[in-house]
């Protein structure tokens, strides 16, 4: 038993920048679950919690990859406003079907995100300056969009359903009645999938003699994350079951988790965050990676665009204020490192659901929204300063 313990004291210190997000995370919604007398853990509040995250946790996997190659990109909210006036516009004006405003705005929000990389990689302007000058335009183009309108009504359904939808259920029957089925089989399909997957991972590792977990705490890490899989979709079950929004956000995560972790890309761009003169001596194209990373980001900003759009059903002249700090605060409360180079999607994603559980524990506490600014500044605040100690400890 002694040797167990000291198996799991020696995991948690090696990999304390993974794993203090997430005991962040389960310790926020413990203490505001007590506070709120149960109603922070409930299946509509979980679920409401969910859709809020939705918009900023897309934005958050695209700033996750600029902060690791050494960058920063202050015009995604605005640009996510003004992305979305244009899809209700589309919508609403030029009577576009849903199935081509949707390409049509992620296209639009790759091109920005280019535009953005031209003047940081061609031009050499610092990311920060190149960065504010698009929210100032896109903040005046987003004003200019709605100007003689003001608020733009969106009755299309199909287009808010993705902001306030939920999947289809088996038709209702005797079993488990008020419980959405589809939800609970998806998330058994996902505990299925993440133990083969982690199971095949091991072997792989066993395979060419790399450092693995010891078999129990492998195990017992297992069960965890299996359960806790579980809990959330049983939670979610007992309302509506998984929201399109929440559906959008997996398949983000998963393929941009997927590009980091599996393909050449992803190793590139981690190598240069890490080092950019040696990644550039070594072969790789920093001007080129620059531009798919500011890219990638734009596009994803026209998807926050969408959702936010579709969740309010009609776009607004303040859509997109603030988006892009609480972007940059869940990139760095999920572990990305300042210095660049370090920065996990899921961190990201967990990031966000803690700046998005503390505001929604807070509201149900009725804490004045001045305290809630400070508590979500101090937790970034000790989100950067985890950064600074883990690194000089790795030194």
């Amino acid at each position: 038993m002694s040797s167990f313990f000291k198996d799991m004291q020696k995991v948690l210190s090696q990999n304390i920048r993974e794993y203090g997000m997430y005991i962040a995370l389960f310790m926020i919604m413990a203490i505001f679950t007590v506070a709120t007398k149960g109603i922070f853990i409930s299946s509509r509040n979980i679920s409401n919690l969910m859709n809020q995250t939705g918009y900023i946790a897309v934005l958050a996997v695209g700033m996750t990859l600029v902060i690791v190659i050494r960058h920063i990109d202050l015009s995604v909210g605005f640009l996510a406003g003004f992305l979305g006036a244009v899809a209700a516009i589309a919508l609403v004006q030029y009577n576009m079907p849903v199935l081509a405003v949707i390409p049509l705005v992620l296209a639009l929000g790759v091109l920005a995100g280019m535009a953005t990389a031209f003047l940081v990689a061609q031009m050499k302007i610092p990311s920060f300056v190149a960065s504010l000058a698009g929210w100032l335009i896109y903040r005046g183009a987003l004003q200019l969009a709605t100007v003689s309108t003001g608020t733009i009504i969106i009755p299309n359904d199909a287009f808010n359903a993705i902001g306030n939808g939920f999947i289809p259920d088996f038709p209702e029957m005797n079993f488990l009645p008020g419980v959405h089925k589809v939800t609970l089989l998806l998330g058994l399909i996902a505990i299925v999938m993440f133990v083969f997957s982690e199971i095949n991972g091991r072997r792989k590792k066993q395979a060419y003699d790399f450092e693995v977990l010891t078999k129990e705490i492998f195990i017992l890490k297992l069960v965890f994350i299996a359960v806790l899989i579980g809990y959330i979709t049983w939670v979610l079950a007992g309302y509506r079951g998984l929201s399109w929004t929440v559906v959008v956000v997996l398949i983000v995560v998963a393929v941009y988790n997927y590009v980091t972790s599996k393909m050449v890309l992803g190793r590139h761009i981690y190598a240069i965050g890490g080092n950019p003169e040696a990644a550039e001596l070594s072969g790789i194209s920093v001007k080129k990676l620059t531009y798919v990373v500011f890219g990638s980001m734009g596009m994803l900003s026209g998807l926050c665009g969408i959702l936010f759009t579709s969740r309010l059903q009609s776009a607004t002249t303040t859509a997109g204020t603030l988006f892009e700090l609480d972007a940059i605060a869940a990139a760095y409360v999920g572990g990305v490192s300042a210095a660049g180079g370090v920065g996990k999607v899921m961190g990201s994603i967990i990031g966000a659901l803690v700046m998005t559980s503390l505001t929604s524990g807070m509201n149900l506490m009725g804490m004045d929204i001045s305290y809630q600014y400070i508590v979500r500044g101090g937790v970034l605040a000790a989100a950067v300063i985890f950064d600074v100690i883990t690194r000089n400890r790795a030194k």
